[in-house]
């Protein structure tokens, strides 16, 4: 009873001092098919006050840059307090990091996305807290704790608390500080219904049925069905999981939860037993970023026969766990087109990972058990073609290799600054192409066939949604290439047109039955077709 108590003490005094609220009517946001999420590393994003760690208040004096590109939601790296400068191991769930912001300037960011019609995703991981969480410290080698079942030990009297994935208890940030954490017990009825009430506060934080103040979804961080692959808490996705998902939806019935599937597979059995609407299109995007087209129209064809009706995937080349996709084509301008065409063009809802669009670089480096591993692919968004500049986001400055190894360099072609005024540059080819998919519902809505063309560098696809058909064509190589792809494919083998809507042009085909079409794409280009087919008297 203490700990329920507990929990809607905790939701009062939410309401009291931490919620806003707007009665301004808003634009309507799209649906969740129809989103555009930009995947932002808040910390190395925008930095409002000079401490050079982005912030809150960064993401929202950048909104006028992310309504111009084109996104429509904001997919965040965790908000709460942690000891690890990416915040993925909790110290507490219910605070923000102070070096993000108040929760003042929290409301004030989802305020202000609302009234533009954007929306906010918010990144938590249940499963793991650091030695630092009051948690642990109340009830390590105290078993009398009220937090005793909340942990998971082994042994007697709270001595050895469990390991997270590879057996691992403790890991090294980037500025040398060793930080032990531990696993969170999911069977304890409390532990559920703590978590369930901590997302059921953020979803309608002054519990007042108005949504406005409220997060529109999340990302489940590392879901996993038998807890890191142990044995010793299992069935997770149907007993954990799906419960809470349907008692929020009860909240709010428009509230979405993507899954990152620890395993990075197809996700089917997330989405079947956990309920979850989306999960992350892992075996496209390793598909993706090898740029073989072949291989990416049987991962295309894989993962949509294993996605169950009214289930999404979201599609991606990089996030922050990979990385950057042009590191790994070598800065290739018609490699980093064509990962754009694959990004925007495909079935399934696109995200793009913060500076991906100018074709920001770095891959992961190995400097033993350290959090730094990662910095490379989580640097500072280069808002400039000087690595200084007002808002540059420099947290790791002179802390280590990582920083004098920046990928970050004067004048080398990639910055805002430098591509903005470029009408040829990547940063303008992302956003045309995110115009013309939100003129095009098809390329949200549509199924995705993938087609015989003759040749293994271009992916040719049909897309169709409520009577229209479109071609979509990608050269996915560095030389120009020519298709062949013949009627019967194309409209049953009935005369047809093919209009090109992208790049925009006037130009229609005319392509008899029985014949084939035909086309050439320069390296890394696009191209998409209305097809309309023309049946025989």
């Amino acid at each position: 009873m203490k700990a329920i108590f507990r929990y809607f003490l905790i939701s009062f005094v939410f309401f009291l001092f931490g919620c806003t609220s707007t009665q301004t009517e808003q634009p309507t946001p799209p649906e969740f098919a129809e989103e555009i999420f930009y995947h932002v590393h808040q910390r190395s994003f925008y930095d409002s006050n000079g401490d050079s760690h982005g912030d809150l208040n960064g993401i929202t004096a950048k909104l006028d840059y992310l309504q111009e590109l084109g996104v429509t939601s904001i997919l965040l790296t965790p908000l709460y307090e942690s000891d690890f400068y990416h915040n993925y191991f909790a110290d507490n769930f219910e605070t923000i990091d102070p070096e993000y912001g108040t929760k003042d300037d929290y409301f004030r960011l989802v305020e202000a996305l609302h009234q533009r019609g954007m929306k906010l995703y918010m990144d938590i991981e249940l499963h793991y807290v650091t030695y630092n969480h009051h948690w642990y410290k109340d009830s390590h080698q105290n078993p009398a704790s009220e937090f005793s079942n909340y942990i998971i030990y082994n042994g007697p009297d709270n001595t050895d608390p469990e390991s997270i994935i590879f057996g691992l208890k403790s890991l090294k940030s980037y500025d040398g500080t060793e930080i032990g954490f531990t696993s969170i017990d999911l069977y304890d009825p409390d532990v559920k219904a703590y978590h369930l009430n901590l997302l059921k506060y953020w979803i309608d934080p002054n519990q007042d049925g108005d949504f406005s103040d409220g997060v529109d979804g999340y990302r489940m961080d590392h879901i996993m069905d038998d807890l890191d692959w142990k044995g010793i808490r299992t069935n997770l996705l149907t007993d954990f999981w799906r419960p809470i998902l349907q008692d929020l939806r009860k909240v709010n019935p428009k509230v979405k939860v993507i899954g990152e599937q620890a395993e990075w597979g197809y996700g089917r059995n997330y989405l079947v037993k956990g309920d979850l609407d989306a999960v992350f299109a892992f075996p496209l995007h390793d598909a993706a970023r090898h740029l073989n087209a072949t291989q990416i129209a049987n991962r295309t064809d894989s993962t949509w026969q294993l996605t169950p009706t009214g289930k999404h995937q979201l599609v991606f080349i990089e996030n922050h766990d990979t990385d950057r996709f042009a590191s790994l084509v070598e800065n290739n301008p018609a490699s980093l087109r064509a990962g754009a065409a694959l990004t925007l063009l495909q079935k399934g809802i696109p995200s793009i990972y913060y500076g991906q669009e100018l074709g920001m670089t770095g891959e992961k480096y190995d400097w033993g058990i350290t959090d730094a591993n990662d910095i490379p692919r989580r640097e500072a968004f280069e808002w400039y073609k000087s690595v200084n500049g007002e808002g540059m986001a420099l947290w790791y400055k002179d802390s280590g290799p990582w920083w004098d190894d920046s990928n970050l360099k004067e004048n080398d072609g990639i910055s805002l600054e430098e591509q903005k005024s470029d009408s040829s540059s990547l940063w303008h080819y992302y956003r045309s192409l995110i115009e013309f998919r939100k003129q095009h519902p098809t390329l949200a809505r549509g199924s995705a066939a993938a087609l015989e063309n003759g040749t293994n560098d271009v992916l040719t696809m049909v897309r169709e949604w409520e009577g229209e058909r479109l071609l979509v064509a990608i050269n996915l190589s560095n030389e120009d290439r020519g298709i062949s792809v013949s009627s019967e494919a194309l409209s049953e083998g009935n005369a047809l047109s093919a209009e090109l809507l992208y790049p925009r042009s006037n130009a229609t085909i005319d392509i008899a039955a029985g014949t084939t079409f035909t086309r050439s794409l320069p390296p890394g280009e696009a191209q998409v077709f209305r097809l309309i087919s023309k049946l025989q008297d």
